[in-house]
């Protein structure tokens, strides 16, 4: 059985993630990790009504990736259910942050988030097994926008979960402050652009630390979920050129179960391998450089 947690799985993305998992082949078996118990519960109940064979192969875990004591609780209520068997995968969807101007919450999810469920559960994934960081084009675009030394930084394949930590934490220290941002080249210190390349940084960090395993970072797309109603301004989510978190769930899933380019990168909506310092657009010819 391919055991695999996603987190945030209540809604959005997550939740479609979760029921394209169990249209895979029946081996496959979701942990749906929800912060709200209850939400959880009820957005499994919607998957579980999706198709048969699926209430067997799907259990609801509370999980606050904010929190060192929730991932911990969590990560032995999927070690007593997985027993020897271990994980196949882990998907690290959880976020927050579009509109938030509060800088270190944002981290807390979007990057530590990530660096908990890690360390608490990559010691049970089996050899070959996957980790998917679900990021965002905020990411590139912002390092983009970085002075050629920050650049550089975020790109790094050495870049070290302390050089990573150091960096967020100077940069709560001058959260609200653009100028300041700017002056360390570090563009205008927008939260979420700043926590989704971190978040890709430590990707190259994890796939570096753990070579037995699978370890990439994607973009969803531009999707219409909670944490994008506000670029909607009256329009559809269609009109808005807004994919469905079903369509979203695509490139997670080339990740889990097809054949990336080996481990550390960052892919597009559309699957492809992608720049980490620019934005590259679907459809345009995959990244080919470091």
């Amino acid at each position: 059985m391919r055991r695999i947690l996603v987190t945030g799985a209540n809604k959005g993305i997550g939740h479609a993630i979760a029921e394209r998992i169990l249209e895979e082949p029946d081996d496959t078996f979701v942990f749906l990790g929800s912060r709200d118990l209850g939400r959880g519960e009820a957005a499994a109940e919607k998957i579980r009504a999706g198709g048969p064979g699926r209430a067997e192969r799907l259990q609801v875990v509370e999980l606050d990736v904010s929190s060192d004591a929730s991932v911990q609780a969590a990560a032995k209520v999927i070690a007593d259910a997985s027993g020897d068997d271990g994980l196949y995968g882990i998907v690290n969807n959880a976020g927050i942050g579009i509109g938030i101007a509060d800088l270190d919450p944002v981290l807390q999810v979007n990057v530590r988030g990530i660096h908990r469920v890690c360390t608490a559960l990559i010691p049970r994934l089996s050899a070959g097994g996957r980790v998917v960081n679900v990021t965002s084009a905020a990411g590139p675009m912002f390092v983009a926008k970085c002075g050629p030394d920050q650049q550089r930084s975020f790109t790094r394949n050495d870049i070290t979960w302390a050089e990573i930590d150091a960096l967020m934490n100077d940069s709560v220290a001058l959260a609200g402050d653009a100028a300041a941002f700017a002056s360390r080249g570090l563009s205008d210190g927008s939260p979420y652009g700043l926590s989704k390349a971190c978040a890709n940084a430590l990707t190259i960090h994890l796939a570096r630390e753990n070579p037995q395993l699978v370890v990439n970072a994607c973009t969803p797309g531009f999707i219409a979920t909670d944490l994008t109603q506000s670029y909607l301004g009256g329009r559809t989510a269609a009109d808005a050129g807004m994919k469905t978190p079903r369509e979203g769930a695509a490139s997670a899933l080339f990740l889990l179960f097809g054949q990336p380019e080996g481990s550390g990168h960052y892919y597009g909506s559309d699957a492809v391998r992608s720049p980490l310092d620019r934005y590259r657009s679907p459809g345009d010819p995959p990244h080919t450089g470091e």
